[in-house]
Order: structure tokens, then sequence, then C-alpha cells
């Protein structure tokens, strides 16, 4: 019979423990870990190794190579390791891996492999070069720690969205640290470091010296330091063997071991103890390996959400399992099986072997209109992949114009976006293409492109107006608009030219472009502006004041206003004023002038073409009765009833309306008799109309 605590071994006094293999790992490693550059992500994730890094004694011209298993050793990617010594790998909340080298660079790649970005921990890191990192992990995602040459400590707290801080100084620091780590307290990321007997730490502002409560005195030297996962306990190793365990704020000992080993251990690390909610420390050194417990803490099983077990399933492409697992918690659609889709379509558009054709083909078929799907972003996804025909085809399905369009630009396909952006009707978006088109195309094939296009074309000759004048006459000139151009030499003879001699040949120009336009109506108008012009100038040289820029009308009232009659008259000669227009620009400017007499002399100097009642209005206007009573006597029969009640003569418009027996005029004038004054005359008319309805 077995003996079933056979393979079962003392650990203490009052514990036993036993190891049997789970599963074996499904590498075939040709060097020994130790050789390798080792990261292992959390939650069982890959596990990536850097062989044959830069080590004096392997040859300078063997390269590296960067290799990523599964967690049972299956492998998912391997590649050539072609840029500069790398000094740590770690792996990031979403799986990527960052690659920290010398110089101050950070490499990122995907789990199978594929280059992701690039970034730098800044100017000082790369002069000092680095030393040692850490790759750490916060609330708010992972972070980088950077040890320089300069004994400088630089670290980000999320690399995506990269703020880089250098730490404060540590006074007396001639070389490194014996260890350190990276903490995360209160929502901020600190580094404790040691230094001898001393332990330090820094935040953005201060170094300061820190103590471990209740640690067993004779310390000379911290050798080795571990923080939990949680960045809620920290362990430290002693150079006189002993093992504290405690806070990570470093003020409550949960417990002390003396392991009897003053060698520096190779790896301290935190792990959990199985079926049990308490902590432990695995050490190790090169043939031990030693777990010390009793540190209670509740384990965060809450880090591994649905949303991160579905990315890491994406991640791994188990897309079928990872919707199937949607479908059966019943997420919303946006956050579960679309994302999924989307995520697949993404992967799809890599797959080379396979025509442009067929995978925008299966994409659709698979996606359609499924809600939250962007076909945008998948093309962005193809374009990327240098499959630009594909990302057309894939834009083909996106129903938003403001989502294609930009995509359409960025693969330098602009004429398609302009197309693109008309159908959409979105003028920004027409104006965002073609301002892009402008300075992309040289000036003939842009405005042959707008030619072909309208709307496009409408919409850019309204931003020239505003904008580009010059170029709006360019585009009239190609398109030989003459009626336009001969509209704009108009404006821009009083926009652009202050010279007198300017604006009259800026109107030329506007001439001829109108007679080729066989538009003679504007030419001659344009020609009698020129002629106005000149001779406005000439009246400012002689008589002084100013006469530039008023219109033909404006100039004829300024001449009768300085007393210029004989001038006024001869001007509206020359430009074919006719004698009805000329007789009431004189009268209102005469009337303005209270000159009376000339005004009276001016009526008589023959028979009015607008008859006399302007003369009443006019004079009435000016509240001056007695000259208009002048001119009520001489309005003719047809308006006397509207002269004499616009004089106040109630009476005598009775009796004109009388003799004509004239319904209207008899209302008119009764709507004018008030109170006792004009009872009489009211009655009078009263007697008019019964007689006349006798008759």
């Amino acid at each position: 019979m077995d003996c079933y605590t056979a393979n079962w071994n003392p650990l203490g006094d009052s514990a036993f423990y036993r190891k049997y293999e789970l599963y074996s790992m499904d590498w075939d490693l040709k060097e020994e870990l130790r050789d390798c550059l080792v990261a292992a992500a959390p939650y069982g994730g890959p596990i990536a190794l850097l062989r044959n890094p830069w080590r004096k004694e392997k040859a300078a011209s063997v390269r590296p190579v960067l290799e990523i298993y599964s967690a049972s050793g299956l492998p998912l990617a391997s590649l050539l390791w072609k840029s500069g010594p790398v000094v740590s790998l770690g792996w990031s909340a979403e799986e990527e891996l960052l690659c920290v080298q010398e110089d101050g660079g950070v490499l990122v790649y995907g789990l199978h492999g594929d280059f992701r970005r690039h970034f730098s921990m800044g100017n000082e890191v790369l002069q000092n070069r680095v030393l040692d990192a850490r790759i750490f992990h916060t609330e708010f995602g992972s972070g980088v720690a950077i040890l320089t040459g300069a004994h400088r400590f630089t670290l980000s707290a999320n690399v995506s969205d990269l703020k880089l801080r250098r730490m404060p100084e540590v006074p007396g620091l001639q070389g490194a640290p014996s260890c350190w780590t990276a903490l995360c307290q209160d929502r901020v990321a600190h580094i404790l470091l040691a230094v001898g007997p001393d332990l330090y730490l820094l935040d953005q502002s201060a170094c300061s010296a820190v103590t471990p409560s209740g640690l067993a005195p004779g310390v000379s030297s911290f050798l080795q330091m571990a923080v939990s996962f949680t960045y809620r306990h920290l362990a430290l190793f002693t150079d006189t063997g002993y093992i504290w365990m405690g806070t990570a704020s470093l003020k409550e000992k949960l417990c002390e071991f003396n392991c009897n080993i003053r060698a520096p251990p190779k790896q301290m690390v935190w792990c959990s103890r199985p079926r049990s909610k308490e902590r432990a420390v695995v050490v190790a050194w090169e043939r031990r390996l030693m777990v010390v417990g009793d540190a209670p803490e509740s384990i965060q099983y809450k880090q591994l959400t649905i949303q991160v077990l579905l990315d890491r399933l994406v991640l791994r492409r188990l897309y079928p399992l990872a919707i199937q697992i949607c479908e059966y918690l019943r997420l919303p659609e946006v956050q579960g099986v679309s994302r999924i889709l989307a995520h697949w379509a993404c992967y799809k558009v890599q797959q080379k072997d396979v025509s442009d054709e067929d995978v925008a083909r299966a994409i659709n078929q698979k996606l359609g209109d499924t809600p939250g799907v962007s076909y945008s972003d998948i093309a962005a996804r193809a374009y990327g992949c240098g499959r630009t025909e594909l990302a057309i085809k894939l834009l083909e399905y996106e129903p938003r114009s403001g989502e294609q369009v930009p995509l359409l630009l960025k693969m330098k396909r602009s004429k398609l976006a302009l197309s693109k952006a008309i159908e959409s009707g979105d003028t920004d978006l027409v104006f965002t293409v073609l301002l892009h088109l402008k300075n992309e195309l040289n000036r003939g094939d842009f405005f042959m492109t707008l030619r072909n296009q309208p709307m496009a074309l409408s919409l850019y000759r309204q931003f020239c107006k505003h904008q580009e004048l010059e170029t709006l006459k360019d585009l009239y000139n190609q398109d030989d608009n003459h009626q336009e151009l001969g509209s704009f030499h108009i404006r821009a003879s009083y926009a652009a030219e202050e010279r007198i001699e300017g604006r009259v040949a800026a109107l030329q120009t506007a001439a001829d472009a109108f007679y080729k336009a066989k538009n003679e109506f504007a030419a001659k108008a344009t020609e009698d502006q020129m002629r106005l012009l000149r001779l406005q100038r000439r009246l400012e040289d002689e008589l002084g004041g100013r006469f530039l820029d008023l219109s033909l009308h404006d100039t004829v009232t300024t001449l009768i206003l300085g007393g210029h009659n004989k001038r006024a008259e001869q001007l509206a000669r020359d430009f074919r004023i006719p004698d009805k227009r000329l007789w009431w620009l004189k009268l209102t400017a005469l009337a303005d002038l209270e000159d009376w007499e000339e005004l009276e002399k001016f009526s008589k100097s023959k028979k009015s073409p607008i008859g006399y009642l302007p003369f009443v209005e006019i004079c009435m206007k000016q509240h001056n009765k007695y000259e208009a009573k002048k001119y009520a006597s001489r309005v003719g029969p047809e308006q006397k009833v509207k002269a004499l009640l616009l004089v106040g003569d109630v009476a005598q418009a009775a009796d004109v309306a009388i003799e004509h027996r004239n319904e209207a005029e008899l209302s008119l004038v009764l709507s004018h008799c008030t109170g006792a004054t004009d009872g009489a005359t009211a009655d009078k008319i009263q007697r008019a109309r019964a007689q006349a309805q006798k008759k």
C-alpha cells in the first residue's frame, strides 16, 4: 500500500509542504533562464524572454532574440532584436510588453510581437544612460521608473499619458542604491531606495528618510526589497539575514523572520497561499527557495474584471469564446459582441494572403450594421497595415461622412474625400477638404478639380471673397467669367485703390470685362462712374469741399447747397438726369437751406414737371405755412384739396371738393373737420351730399 504522506516535506515545526507538477512547459529553451531577461505578466499572462542580452562574454555579432510565450510555454512570437541594449522588460496592465533600453527609449510590443509605439524617458536619461528600471502598476495605469547613471530617478506613472517626473536628489548618494522599488501611496507614485543602513522615500518634491517599524538592530545594509501586487505591503531583506514584512508605509510590522542566510537572494516576490487570504513572500537563492508567510490581506480578484478578461481573450484571438461569454452574460452589445467583432475585423485586415475584395466582403457580412462598430476605425487599421485599397473599400460601408473624409485625406485620396464631403452636405467638411487640396495640388490642378465640382467651386468662391481676392480673380479668369471679373474690378476699385488714377484704371478694366460679357448697360454705367470720379476730383480742386465718392445725386445736391446752381444744372445735363429728378433734388436742397426767395424764383423759372404739391409738402415739412400757401394756390385741380388741407385751410378745401362733387375728397375733408371751429364746414359738406343724392 502506498504511503500518502511520502511526498510531503516538513516546513518548520508544525507544517508540511509538497510539490507536484501542474503541467509541463511546452517551450524548448536553448539557453538557461538565468541567461535571459525575463518578464511574466500577472494573472497567468504571457512570458517574455530576451535571449542573449548584452553580456561581455557574448559575441557582439550575435543578435539577441525576443521571444513571447503563453503561461504554459506555447510560443506566441519570436523576433530578432534590432534596437539598442535592453536593461529591463515588463508587461503593462494592457498586456503590452515594455522594453526599456539603455538610452532611455522604451519600445512597446503587442502580445504577438507586433510593434506598437516608442517613447523616450527624456534627455537627461539619454545623456546619463539607464542603470536600472522598474515597470510598475497603479490605479492610473502602468508606469516606468528609471535609475540613471547619475544616480537620479525619473518616472512616469502612466505610459499611456506620458508625463515625466524627475525625482529629488538623495543627499550624499555616490553610487547605485543596494536595492530600490516603486511604491504607490495616496494615489501618488514614490521611489523607496536603500543606501547602506538607511531607507529614503522620494516623492515629487522631497527626499525623506524612513525607518521600518520594529526592525531588528544591527542592520548595516538592505539587500533586497519587494512590494505586494496591491502596494499595501513591503518585504525587506537585510544583511543580517532577517526578512522584515510590514505595511508599505513602513509604520507597521507584520512579522520578522531570521532565515540564517546572509547572501543576497536572486529574487524576492509576494504571492498568495493556496485556499487562504494570507500573503506570503517567496525568497529565492541559487539553489534554495524559502516561503515566509502570515501577512493577512484580502486579495484583489476584482482587478481582473469581465472587460479585462474579454480583452485578454481578444489579445489571444479567441474571438468565438469571447463572444460566447458576452452572450452568456448578456452584456450590452456595444460593450460586448460589437467590441469583439471590431477587434476581429482589425485582425482580419492583417491577413495579407486574402484579397482586399474578399476581406472587405467578409467583414461586412459578419458586422453588417452592428451598433458600436466603426468601419472607419477598421479602415484605419487596414491603412496602417499598408492596404490602402482595402481601407477604401471598408470606408464604403461607413455611414458617417465625417468619419470617412479624415482617413481619405490621410491616405492622400483627396478627390474622393471631396466627393464624400459634398455628398454629406456638410459645408465645414467640404471647406476642410478644399483647404487640404489647395495645399496638396498645384494651382492649375486645384482649379480643374473645382471646375468638376460646382458646389465645391461655389463654396470656395465664397471663401475667396472674404480671404483671398487674388485667387478669386484667377478663378474668374480661368473660367472666362467676364461678368464676375467686371464686378471684381468694381469692388477692387473701392477696396484696394486709394489714388484716383488707380481707381479709374480698375474701373476701365471692369468696363472692358463687361463689354466682353456683352453687358453694355454695366459697361456704360462703369464709364459714367469714371467720368463722375474725374469730375468730382476737378470740383474739389476748383471749389474745395468734399465731392469724391458721392453719388451723382448727392453731387448735384452738394453743388446746390453750395450755391453753385449753374454747375449743378450743367452736371445734370452732362449725365442726363431727368427734369423731374433734378427738380426734386433742387427743391429739397433749397428747402434745407431755407432759401425761400431762391425757391420761389426756381418755381417760376418754368412750369414744374413735378407739379406744385411737392413744394407745399416740403415747405410744411420745414414748418413754413406762409411759403406753403403761396404754392397751394398753384396746385392743379386734382391735388388742390390735399394741398389746402396741408396748409390748414379746411373751409376752402370743402368748397373745392363740393365743386368737384368728388365723394372721396368730401370724405377726406370731413375727416379733417374737428370741434366747433369746423362745425359749419362739416354741415356744409353734409348738405352738399344730400343735394347730390336728390339729383
